[in-house]
Formats: C-alpha cells, sequence, structure tokens
C-alpha cells in the first residue's frame, strides 16, 4: 500500500529538476516542457475519483495490480520515447496507473477495520500521510541523482523496477476479497430506494455499471477548469464557460442517473463530507502558494542559487515531516486544523516582514512556520473524511479528496502568476500572502464553529 501510494508524488516531484534537460534534448521551449508537469496533474485529477469508483465497485486488488502494471508500461514509453510528445503521453499514463493506489490502500484500510473492529487505524493512516510526504521532500533530490547517473530518461526508468516490486508485492500480500464495508443508515435508504425504482437491467448489472457520461462531463468539467487555472488570461474565456457548462449538466446527470460516478444527493447530505473538501482545497491552496511563490522569490527576489534556495526551504521540509510523525498518531482533527490553519496566518504574516535585506534567520523561520500547517492538514482531512465518508465509497471519496489538492496546487500556479507578471518581486511577494492569509482565514473560520470534527476521534480519545 505505501510503496504503491508513493508513485503519485515521486513523479509529480522528480520531474522538476528533468524539465531543462529534457527540453535541451528536444529543442523544446519551457511552455512545452511544462505539458510534462501539466499533463500528470490533470489525469491524476480526474483519474483519482474515476479510479477510486472502480476500486469501490471491484476491490482494490485488480485496480492496484492494474494501475502499477500501467506506470511500468508509462516508465518503459518514457525511457524509449523519441519525442517530446510522446513523453508527455508517458506522463498522462503515469497520472492514470498512480491513482489507483491511494484509493486502494484507503478502500483496504476501512475493510481491514470492519473486519478487526478497530475504529480508528490512525498508524495505517499516518503511514500513508508521512510517506507520501516524505517522497515529495526527497523526489528532486532523487531525480537529481538519477540525471546525474544516467540522464534525464532514468526518471522514467526508475519506475520499471518500482513496478515490477508493486506487483509482485501486490499479488503476494493483497487479498483477492476483501469484507464488504457497510454503508451508513441514510446511505443504505437511498441504495434500496434506488434498487427498488431500477429496471431488471439495471438490477442485472448492479453495482458494475459505470456512469460514463458522468465520468466524461466530470473530466471536461476539471480539464476546462484546470486549464483555465494554469494560465489564466482573456482570450481564454470559454474555459470557464465550458467548465460551467459541463457543471451544470454533470449536475442535471448525477441527479437523474440510477447509478451515478457520484451520487450528488447523498453528498449533499453530508455536509461535513463537504466541508472537508473545502478544507483540503484552501490548505493546500496556501500550501502550493507558499511553495511555488517563496521558493520562486528566494531565486530572483532574495539572489539566492538554486542550492541555496533549497538548503533555506530544507527547514521547512524537516518541520513538516517531524509534525507529521510526532502527531500522526493522536486521532485529533479539529486542533489540528486550527493549529493548522493559525500557523499558516503566521506565515503570511511573516511573509509581508520580509525584504530583499531580511536577515537570513528570518526567512528560515517563517519557513519554518510554514512547515507546521504542511505536516497537520493533510493528516487532518485524511483522517476526516476516513470517518465521514460512506464506508462503501471510500476510495472514491479518497480519490476526490487528492482532486481537490490539485485543484488547489493549480489555484496556487494561477496565484503566483498573477503576483509575478513581471518576475518574483519583494511587492509580488507581499501580494502573495495577502491572497494566502484570506485563505488561512477562511480554512480557519470554516473549521473553528465545527465541532462534529471533535466526534471523529477515536473510542476511548477525546479531543479537547
Amino acid at each position: 500500500m505505501v510503496l504503491g501510494s508513493v508513485l503519485n508524488p515521486v513523479n509529480s516531484s522528480m520531474i522538476a529538476v528533468a524539465l531543462v534537460p529534457v527540453g535541451a534534448a528536444f529543442g523544446a521551449p519551457p511552455a512545452e516542457t511544462a505539458w510534462l508537469v501539466t499533463g500528470l496533474y490533470l489525469a491524476t485529477a480526474v483519474g483519482q475519483p474515476v479510479i477510486g469508483r472502480l476500486v469501490d465497485t471491484h476491490g482494490p486488488r485488480r485496480l492496484y495490480l492494474a494501475g502499477t502494471a500501467l506506470v511500468g508500461a508509462a516508465g518503459l514509453l518514457g525511457t524509449l520515447a523519441p519525442s517530446l510528445w510522446l513523453l508527455i503521453v508517458a506522463r498522462v499514463l503515469l497520472g492514470l496507473g498512480t491513482s489507483a493506489a491511494y484509493p486502494a490502500a484507503m478502500h483496504l484500510t476501512r475493510s481491514e477495520a470492519e473486519r478487526t473492529g478497530r475504529s480508528s487505524p490512525t498508524g495505517v493512516l499516518t503511514v500513508l500521510a508521512v510517506a507520501n510526504q516524505t517522497v515529495a521532500v526527497v523526489g528532486p533530490t532523487l531525480g537529481g541523482l538519477l540525471i546525474g547517473a544516467g540522464g534525464w530518461r532514468t526518471v522514467f526508468a526508475v519506475n520499471v523496477p518500482l513496478s515490477l516490486a508493486c506487483l509482485a508485492l501486490g499479488a503476494a500480500r493483497l487479498p483477492a476479497t476483501v469484507p464488504a464495508v457497510r454503508a451508513g443508515t441514510a446511505e443504505a435508504a437511498v441504495q434500496c430506494d434506488r434498487a427498488a425504482r431500477a429496471d431488471p437491467a439495471d438490477r442485472v448489472a448492479g453495482r458494475d455499471r459505470l456512469d460514463h457520461a458522468g465520468i466524461a462531463l466530470f473530466a471536461v468539467l476539471l480539464l476546462s477548469l484546470m486549464l483555465f487555472l494554469m494560465k489564466p488570461a482573456p482570450a481564454l474565456w470559454y474555459l470557464p464557460v465550458l467548465a460551467l457548462l459541463a457543471a451544470v449538466g454533470f449536475a442535471v446527470r448525477e441527479t437523474r442517473t440510477r447509478t451515478p460516478f457520484i451520487d450528488l444527493g447523498a453528498l449533499a447530505r453530508n455536509r461535513p463530507l463537504i466541508a472537508t473538501y473545502l478544507r483540503q482545497l484552501l490548505g493546500y491552496t496556501a500550501i502550493y502558494a507558499f511553495l511555488y511563490g517563496y521558493t520562486q522569490w528566494l531565486e530572483e527576489g532574495r539572489g539566492l542559487s538554486a542550492a541555496t534556495a533549497g538548503l533555506v526551504l530544507l527547514p521547512l521540509s524537516l518541520t513538516a515531516l517531524t509534525v507529521s510523525g510526532l502527531t500522526g498518531r493522536s486521532p485529533v482533527v479539529r486542533g489540528k486544523l486550527l493549529t493548522g490553519a493559525g500557523c499558516q496566518i503566521a506565515a503570511c504574516a511573516g511573509l509581508l516582514l520580509v525584504r530583499a535585506d531580511s536577515p537570513a534567520v528570518l526567512l528560515i523561520v517563517v519557513g519554518v512556520v510554514a512547515g507546521i500547517p504542511q505536516g497537520l492538514i493533510g493528516l487532518a482531512t485524511q483522517t476526516a473524511l476516513y470517518h465521514q465518508a460512506d464506508p462503501a465509497a471510500i476510495a472514491s471519496a479518497a480519490g476526490l479528496l487528492r482532486t481537490f489538492m490539485y485543484l488547489g496546487a493549480m489555484a496556487a500556479s494561477a496565484a503566483s502568476a498573477a503576483s509575478f507578471p513581471h518576475g518574483a518581486t519583494t511587492g509580488g511577494l507581499h501580494h502573495l500572502a495577502l491572497f494566502m492569509l484570506g485563505g488561512a482565514a477562511l480554512l480557519f473560520l470554516l473549521t473553528l464553529p465545527d465541532r462534529s470534527l471533535g466526534r471523529l476521534v477515536g473510542r476511548g480519545s477525546t479531543e479537547r
């Protein structure tokens, strides 16, 4: 489960150091090599909830093995690709293949909790979260070492042995069948009512029917929205219009079909889960905006080299990992979110104080404070979703949580581009800090009055 789930963050982060040599190899400008990043993000944002739905329908083993096999095939294609655009195809396939393991892990964790009677497997959830954070942090370093040893194609080739390891472990360890997870009372009533109204063909097909039209509309909605967020411009006005039309069509489709891809009715009744998705979006928008904007300012506004900027940011990464390790087994959700949002507000205030001549200690302290929410928010939203989502749809719910994280990354990228139209100036950094401050404040205000989060803790635990 851990090895499979880290395939996505390692491929997301390793490519950062490969963009320049890939561009040099194919004579491609940055605008074209950027699709190596964009392609994986878009494929993953759409693929996570779609494949999560398939995991809920067919079980984790089959989708885990198919996804990791696709990762190996994509790695081989990237290793041998003779052109940039075939390399982009390989990255899209990597995004789809790496979308299977995390929903499969969440589904299997939930089913094992049902089998063993453990209501809150915080240890497993912590390992998943910390492993993903750790790999994301070391990804660029790993990519640099691979490129130094064998060129940029090794960034793709490394997926082949990783895929084989996942296939071997998955075939040996993942159960062929898992206990059926129990849906909540309200959702069970909805499913019974839907089954009663279904025609004979629907009853025969049952849970194996897929809402292909709903999936297609959902994909159009995400793709058009994310393409606009990546490079917002008046000339691309048709993208948000297309996203709005797709959203309306998706809502109409999902409320009328008997086998929806995402049951919007059940989701509307599960307001705590909707709030968790919004918190994920707000939290990761600020997290990614800090990483993108602050890193760029350190190099351009402060004049540091890439290596020195990395050293300045190292305490941020270490703080995030330390906080995750220390608090991961605690089932507290509301306290983590409030602390994370509060530290985001403090980090934004710190960004408003920095100047091109600020002492290095201030730059490091701001990074350390920003590392605390990185170690708390992801853990808290993952734990909240585990308890709030319908157990019978835990994989698709987990996939959708990852989608909201990538939407936050795209929003952060757009905010960074808007704040730095002519380079990463100190004034632009302050504008970005105000944007982040608004999101952090909304996260805090969305969490503060929500006392239901205090009831998510496991049996025998309390949250103050």
